[in-house]
């Protein structure tokens, strides 16, 4: 499985005069449910490109198992860690849905046969079945962003990285996601999730890193960080609802009962629109 390494991360881009990112070192091994957090403009999806190869180093390294990204293609990385972006239009190549998850799998060698399968399975997986005939730019943005992690997660990568997975998604098309990220993590396999969703992310992520202009302010386990008033500060942050829930009320061990609790959530909302 993949191991990331970063090392004295430093990174400029050619029209900047200063750095996007500034001395970053961590590691991130199979299995680890990670999200990077912080204000805008803090360096998220930088740091999250430096990961996948989009963007190299300008000082310092990042290792994908050993190999330095910078002796390795952006396909050879892609195969290990998927990169789904913010924008997902951006990452649209065919003419329908399901052409779009199959581009992928061709261009990594899946057989026909093989390709069909796995289409129909992450198309139902994902809600996406019907639309399957459909122009990619003609779905909602929900619906786009959940073909851009489907298409993706066809292949079956080592590690994902999701820039803002949740943008125009309602609460239940959430629930469905976070469910889809932490089966995932529990084959194995690692995940990371970059947004301003902190209650998402805490009902993923054990652990956190936390960015402010450019520089790793926090990295640890999420809970601790976000009920650090400073931290969340400083970083532009707010607590997860869990975790203020249960200051305010002595409770604990709330986040164990997630997913009653959002399902209660899901059915109270579906009642009131109804």
């Amino acid at each position: 499985m993949v191991k990331i390494v970063v090392e004295s991360l430093y990174f400029r881009y050619p029209e900047a005069s200063d750095y996007a990112l500034r001395n970053i070192s961590f590691r991130i091994v199979e299995g680890e449910s990670v999200a990077i957090l912080g204000e805008n403009g803090a360096g998220k999806t930088t740091l999250a490109k430096n990961l996948n190869g989009l963007l190299k180093p300008t000082e310092g390294s990042v290792k994908i198992d050993g190999v330095d990204t910078r002796n390795l293609s952006v396909a050879k990385i892609a195969r290990k860690i998927g990169f789904v972006n913010h924008n997902p239009e951006h990452q649209f190549f065919a003419e329908k849905v399901e052409d779009e998850v199959r581009f992928g799998l061709r261009n990594f060698g899946f057989s026909e046969e093989a390709a069909d399968k796995t289409i129909q399975e992450v198309l139902n997986v994902f809600g996406l079945e019907e639309y399957r005939g459909k122009n990619p730019f003609q779905l909602s943005g929900g619906e786009k962003k959940r073909l851009a992690i489907a298409s993706i997660m066809a292949w079956r990568p080592e590690a994902l990285i999701v820039d803002e997975p949740t943008i125009g998604m309602d609460y239940a098309q959430k629930l469905n996601i976070r469910r889809v990220l932490r089966s995932i993590v529990s084959e194995g396999r690692c995940v990371i999730v970059i947004t301003h969703d902190v209650d998402f992310a805490a009902s993923i992520c054990e652990r956190a890193i936390i960015l402010s202009r450019g520089e790793v302010i926090g990295d640890g386990r999420l809970r601790d960080l976000l009920s650090d008033d400073k931290l969340v500060e400083k970083a532009s942050l707010r607590k997860p609802f869990l975790i203020e829930l249960e200051k305010e009320t002595g409770l604990t061990g709330l986040e164990e009962d997630f997913d009653a609790i959002s399902s209660t959530l899901v059915e109270v909302f579906q009642k009131c629109r109804s």
